[in-house]
């Protein structure tokens, strides 16, 4: 391992944003005293420690393994499209909820119990892909703002000021790009916890009440719950769409 740290150092001198995880490796590996298992543990983003995340905790600079060989442009692109793909697999759960809940509320015989525990688990799904859209768009913002700062310092690089003028429109364009991104992202995020929250009031009804006559009760819900999934698609494909767009115009740019 230390001889390829050493065959790529000529490339990741050449990067300024390198040289604390290379401080942070060289300073480990002496006070690990030359055990790389050591320091694979005291470092994230190294090794296979308990608490190797690929990165450092929220609040700290970014030292995952990625951000030694590629770009912030890159690392923007490959979380925009994370959480693009974390909205997906959200509509499609989503979609199966509903799909569970009206095999229930068209209860016409068998076993309702089974059915119960279908909607129960394509819910719970349901839950889960939500959250990791919270998570997803985070990182997002994180990435955004690496590439923006580290973008706006490099404007006084320049000695051309027609460059420096055409450099200066490209970041404040793509700056607001990503606000509009972030911005829909984090809208739809929001539109998911009325859906759920009334969603489970219906699961949890359905749970206490697993008979024909209780279930009958729910057909003017299924309609509420419908219209909820369907605006709530809607938003997401939108936010999806606004992904897309922004990466196109990203890697358009590189």
């Amino acid at each position: 391992m230390l001889r390829a740290l050493l065959a790529i150092a000529p490339l990741l001198l050449r990067k300024k944003r390198s040289w604390l995880l290379i401080a942070l490796a060289g300073g480990g590996y002496l006070l690990s005293g030359g055990n790389l298992g050591a320091l694979g543990n005291m470092i994230p983003g190294f090794g296979g420690g308990a608490n190797s995340t690929g990165g450092l905790n929220i609040g700290m600079p970014d030292l995952s393994i990625s951000s030694l060989w590629k770009e912030p442009r890159d690392i923007l692109v490959d979380r925009v499209e994370d959480a693009r793909d974390a909205q997906t697999e959200t509509v499609e759960e989503f979609k199966t909820a509903l799909e569970q809940f009206k095999a229930v509320t068209n209860f016409d015989g068998g076993d309702l119990e089974k059915k119960y525990n279908k909607l129960n688990s394509a819910f719970e799904g349901s839950e889960a892909a939500a959250k990791n859209i919270e998570n997803r768009v985070d990182k997002v913002v994180s990435a955004a703002n690496k590439l923006l700062s580290e973008w706006k310092d490099e404007l006084n690089d320049y000695h051309d000021a027609s460059l420096r003028a055409r450099a200066e429109k490209q970041f404040d364009d793509t700056r607001r790009r990503a606000d509009q991104l972030i911005a829909a992202m984090r809208n739809a995020q929001k539109r998911t916890e009325p859906v759920l929250s009334a969603f489970r009031d219906q699961v949890l009804y359905i749970k206490h009440n697993l008979n024909m006559q209780a279930i009958a009760s729910l057909d003017e819900e299924t309609a509420n719950i419908e219209s909820n999934v369907d605006s709530l698609i809607k938003e997401m494909e939108s936010s999806i769409a606004e992904a897309n767009a922004f990466i196109d115009q990203l890697l358009a740019s590189g």
